[in-house]
């Protein structure tokens, strides 16, 4: 009968040598788009009225909230498209 000895030995991975596929300075994109995105999700609230009966379309339909923030949202999602793309600087 032969019995089977379990390994000591531990495989543990080398962190040394770890390539991540942004640097820095893509993450910093990223946040800085996830921050204006967020933004022009915020200009976009509001608008409630204290009568639910009552509709007070020029709070509504405001230059803030119909053309500030679409276009802030949009230029969140360029700056994420842009730290995507953004080739990371070479390092040896």
């Amino acid at each position: 009968m032969s019995t089977v000895k379990p390994t000591t030995t531990k495989s543990t991975p080398d962190n040394s040598n770890q390539v991540f596929l942004f640097d820095k300075e893509n993450y910093m994109w990223m946040i800085g788009g996830i921050l204006l995105i967020l933004l022009g999700f915020f200009l976009m609230s509001g608008g409630k009225s204290p009568d639910p009966h009552q509709f007070n379309a020029s709070e509504l339909y405001s230059i803030r909230r119909i053309t500030i923030a679409p276009i802030v949202v949009l230029l969140g999602f360029a700056v994420e498209i842009y730290a995507i793309m953004k080739k990371p600087k070479e390092t040896n």
